[in-house]
This record gives C-alpha cells, sequence and structure tokens, in this order.
C-alpha cells in the first residue's frame, strides 16, 4: 500500500538512479556505480567509476544518447544482477550447473564472467524483443485482410502490446521473490525522492516518501511501447506510399514478415526519441510533463512495492555510495 503521508516537494532533480537487485540495490551516479546488498553479514558495498563520456561528443549526442546510454544500462544492470546474486544471502544462490563449471573452467573466470554478462544480456533482449514486439506484431499483423488504415492496424497492435504487458506485470508481481526484489525498486525511489527533497537521508525520512518516480524503468518501458505505435504507423504509412507496389501484396505471408522486419529496424529511432523524452520529464514538472508521466506512474503499481526498513537502509547505503565531491555536479 502506498504511504498515506504527505510527500515533501522536491527542491531539485538529480540524474542518479539505479534499479533493484537480488536482496539489494545497484544505483547509478555522475561519474560512479554502486551495488549493495544485505546478506548474513550485514551490508555489502561495491563501487566503481562508471564511463563517462566527454561533453560534445558522438555518443553524447541527442538521440545517438538514447540508444548508448539504454545498451550500457542493460549492460551494468545485468552485471550488477550477477553480482548481487555473489553477495546475496546463500538461500538465493544457486549452485553452478555443470556447463558453467566447464565454461568457467575453459575461458578462465574474467572470460567467463564477460560470457556470461553477454549471453545474459543477449537473452533479455531476445525475450523482451519477442515478447512485447515480435508477438504483438505477429497477432496484428492477421488483422490486415480486415484492416486498410495503417494507423488502425498499428492501434490494434499497441493494444495487444499493452495487454500483454500489463498481464506479465501482474503476473511477475505475484511471485514471492519478485515481490522482495519490487519492494526493494520502492526502496530505490523512496530514497532518491528524499534526496530530491533535500531532506537528511534517514529511514524515518524515506520511509515518508512515495515509492513511485517519474524516471522509473517501467515508465521508460510504457513510453517506448505507446511511443512505438506512433513510429510504427508513420513509417509504415511512408513505406506503402514510397513503394506503392507493396500494397499488391498485403495480407501474405511475405508481406507481413517485411513490415515485421521494417518496424524491427525501426526500435532503435523509438528507443531514442523514448530516452528523450524520459530525459526531458526528468528535468521538468509541469502540467505536460504530469501528463507523460501518469501512465507510468500508474504502472508503477505493479513494480514497486512499499519496502522494509533493512531495505531503506539499502536504499540509503546506494545513494550516498555516488553522491558527487561537488555539490550539484548530479543535477539535471
Amino acid at each position: 500500500m502506498e504511504q498515506k503521508n504527505e510527500t515533501p516537494k522536491e527542491k531539485f532533480k538529480t540524474m542518479i538512479g539505479g534499479q533493484a537487485l537480488i536482496e539489494g540495490i545497484m544505483m547509478r551516479g555522475p561519474d560512479k556505480d554502486a551495488v549493495v546488498v544485505r546478506n548474513k553479514d550485514g551490508l555489502k558495498l561495491q563501487v566503481k567509476p562508471r564511463k563517462v563520456y566527454k561533453k560534445g561528443s558522438f555518443p553524447t549526442w541527442p538521440l545517438i544518447r538514447g540508444m548508448v546510454n539504454f545498451f550500457d544500462s542493460q549492460v551494468v544492470g545485468v552485471k550488477a544482477l550477477l553480482q548481487s546474486a555473489d553477495l546475496a544471502p546463500e538461500e538465493y544462490q544457486e549452485e553452478p550447473s555443470k556447463f558453467d563449471k566447464w565454461l568457467e573452467e575453459k575461458l578462465g573466470n574474467e572470460k567467463f564472467q564477460k560470457a556470461v554478462t553477454g549471453i545474459a544480456v543477449a537473452l533479455g533482449f531476445a525475450m523482451s524483443i519477442g515478447l512485447f514486439f515480435l508477438l504483438p506484431m505477429a497477432i496484428g499483423s492477421f488483422f490486415d485482410r480486415w484492416i486498410g488504415s495503417q494507423v488502425l492496424l498499428n492501434l490494434v497492435e499497441g493494444a495487444i502490446r499493452m495487454a500483454i504487458f500489463t498481464v506479465y506485470m501482474l503476473l511477475v508481481s505475484r511471485m514471492k521473490e519478485m515481490r522482495r526484489v519490487f519492494a526493494y525498486h520502492g526502496a530505490e525511489h523512496k530514497t532518491i525522492r528524499c534526496y530530491e527533497a533535500g531532506l537528511p537521508l534517514t529511514v524515518e525520512n524515506v520511509r515518508k516518501m512515495t515509492r513511485k518516480h517519474p524516471r522509473c524503468g517501467t515508465s521508460f518501458l510504457l513510453v517506448v511501447m505507446l511511443l512505438s505505435i506512433l513510429v510504427f504507423s508513420v513509417a509504415s504509412s511512408a513505406l506503402l506510399a514510397l513503394v506503392p507496389s507493396l500494397a499488391q501484396i498485403r495480407g501474405t505471408f511475405g508481406y507481413r514478415v517485411l513490415m515485421i522486419c521494417y518496424k524491427l529496424l525501426l526500435l532503435p529511432v523509438v528507443v531514442a526519441i523514448a530516452y528523450e523524452i524520459n530525459r526531458w520529464v526528468g528535468r521538468h514538472d509541469n502540467w505536460f510533463a504530469r501528463i507523460l508521466t501518469a501512465p507510468g506512474l500508474w504502472f508503477q503499481n505493479f513494480t514497486t512495492f512499499e519496502p522494509e526498513d533493512d531495505m531503506i537502509e539499502v536504499g540509503i547505503a546506494a545513494v550516498e555510495a555516488v553522491l558527487p565531491r561537488e555539490e550539484g555536479a548530479d543535477r539535471w
């Protein structure tokens, strides 16, 4: 349940953010990353310098930075998740499989870790694209024999995508193990909210903050899915206008495969634009920003839960570990 306390108003907006882990939290600051996990020995903290691109360089260009940061966050997130699994209490650790042991023996520990990270990132991308994009595209493509409008067809596809996403979130949020992860997710948000309100980072102060935050990854995913409807509609209509002959094979298997591949190629564009929207929202607080963030904040009812005090302590340790030496260096 959401805390009934009135949340103190924020005094500034920070770029600090992170993700929930197995019995812990990963937090990213302007120049370093921190992983904090609680086990039987107390809090375990690991801090590493973060790769920072020079301002004005190619990876920091608008739209380009969206794709760069999205991929970077996925790699860092997977590494942090694997790290938390090693640091977590024994009941959350699994015995390495024979394949894992064989792979580590052949590659060595460092190369093995890179291989596992690469495989995990690839599988994560494949599952996300397959479940939330390929499947809705495949189902939606069968409606092309009855629906002539590309806009309407993409609206149907978008509705299917949102339905799958909602059901997925509902099912995951009911899993016992994930409820603890989502509680740590709530602790992450509440701690950042407390920091942005300019209050001392204490358990008591953090506890009364809202567990929802507009820059959450859940909100970002939702923006990607909604934005894809617009981008796919415009791009599909443009393709048919440029290549009128495609209308002659409309409804065929080849046409459906072509349109699915075309839309998949547009996904990086969707991600890049969604990042810029999320970045803008993170820097502003007005009626338009609140409208944009409202759906994502509502979806956080499924992906964040009220944390216990010891989870809040983890969130506080994670934020404090990545605070910049120079005050204000983390502001948007």
